[in-house]
């Protein structure tokens, strides 16, 4: 049984498994400053385990992934964010 040619376009399609592109969120919507006095929101970069999210998952620049970096260093030493956690989300 041949295959019809709608079929075949189906089958190699493209589009499937495409991702949308990824973008730095503070160039987007022009943030200049993150502040590491607000913990829910560097929640965002942070995985259940409490560790830093990379670039490649986030989308985030190198210059804003630094200050994202060292602005939750600054939460967890301040005892705003915890280090190490079970489920943090």
């Amino acid at each position: 049984m041949a295959a019809t040619r709608d079929e075949i376009k189906f089958l190699s399609n493209p589009n499937i498994g495409g991702r949308e592109k990824k973008y730095c969120r503070f160039k987007k919507y022009n943030i200049r400053h993150i502040d590491y006095k607000d913990p829910d929101f560097l929640t965002q970069f942070v995985n259940s385990q409490g560790k830093i999210l990379p670039r490649r998952i986030t989308g985030n620049s190198l210059k804003y992934q630094k200050k994202v970096a060292v602005a939750v260093k600054r939460a967890r030493h301040l005892s705003l964010m915890p280090y190490v956690t079970d489920l943090l989300k």
